[in-house]
């Protein structure tokens, strides 16, 4: 049996910025508004030759460089997104084919918020069973794309951007030590975007009715949200036998900064030991965690041997969490 560890990670953000400011000028909202209840400030959006999988490669190159390996040496791509350029193929091979990574298998997974930490259970267990050796695990999201931007209680919480990391088999102390996963689809309806499947086509009469964007109940959403993300945490950190003061840094899924700080006290840890991002770019669904992961590598927060704690929730309702040693 094997160890897997991130080896390298990489993200990639739009250039353009649309502030709370810009917002207040499209619905009726404001700065203060959406700063005291969600801590963002500004998000960014993709230009309209950028989708999915063009932002996708973009944090692929970085995190294979920063890796010490080529695209060549990827065995498989695995791509989170419940914002993929098209039905099919799939978003890992249009990657696949940008980045020239040749000899990878390539699939999809579909967790909305909670996609990285699916993915990197997935990964982990096929480095530890043997049979990869170097995992590309992306995270990649155009929501606006399918957001609403006359629905004054979505539009100002999502953006754009993508993160990716090398999974690879550890050589060290360095691993993903375990990872936790739940779900529950009888709260499918809280956050959901019903248009664009086999239950409603995209028809005149499905986009008329505004059937391809997202539809949230935030109050409601946001109670689970709170619980399921604590307990995740709780739950990850019982079963591995980690007591909480030993991690460095908390990397919570960036939906909201209320939620984050109330995991985080739950777990006894001071507010120091929160990284948040969530100011500069929003919700940006799955890439969220690979995003901060990357920018907390850049800034020298994260160092060789520190514990750190990856926790997130989304539609589906999907939560989990994961340690593991940098």
């Amino acid at each position: 049996m094997y160890k897997a560890y991130i080896r390298g990670v990489g993200h990639y953000t739009p250039e353009k910025v649309l502030t709370n400011y810009d917002l207040e000028k499209m619905v009726d909202t404001s700065d203060e508004w959406i700063t005291t209840r969600t801590g963002i400030k500004e998000r960014r959006i993709a230009a309209d030759n950028e989708t999915s999988s063009t932002m996708g490669a973009e944090a692929a190159k970085i995190a294979v460089k920063n890796a010490g390996i080529t695209a060549e040496d990827i065995d498989l791509i695995i791509t989170n997104t419940i914002t993929p350029d098209m039905p099919f193929p799939n978003t890992s091979a249009l990657i696949q084919t940008i980045i020239g990574a040749k000899n990878a298998g390539v699939f999809d997974i579909e967790a909305a918020c909670t996609g990285f930490i699916y993915g990197l259970a997935i990964a982990n267990q096929f480095i530890k069973t043997g049979e990869y050796k170097n995992i590309l695990l992306i995270s990649s999201e155009t929501l606006s794309r399918i957001t609403d931007w006359e629905d004054r209680n979505t539009c100002v919480l999502f953006g754009d951007g993508a993160g990716a990391v090398v999974v690879s088999r550890s050589e060290d102390d360095s691993e993903i030590i375990g990872t936790f996963l739940g779900g529950d689809g009888s709260y499918k309806e809280l956050l959901y975007m019903p248009g664009g499947g086999s239950l409603h086509p995209a028809t005149e009469e499905s986009v008329k009715n505004k059937l391809h964007f997202i539809k949230m109940k935030g109050n409601e959403t946001f109670k689970v949200a709170v619980t399921k993300m604590a307990e995740s945490a709780e739950i990850i950190l019982k079963k591995e036998g980690i007591s909480a003061d030993k991690i460095k840094l908390v990397i919570p899924h960036q939906a909201n900064m209320r939620i984050m700080s109330a995991v985080v006290k739950r777990l006894g840890l001071p507010q120091e030991k929160l990284y948040s991002n969530i100011h500069k770019y929003g919700n940006t669904s799955a890439a969220t965690i690979p995003i901060a992961l990357s920018e907390a590598v850049q800034e020298g927060k994260i160092q060789k041997g520190d514990m750190i704690l990856f926790v997130a929730f989304g539609g589906g309702f999907t939560w989990g969490a994961a340690v593991l040693k940098f």
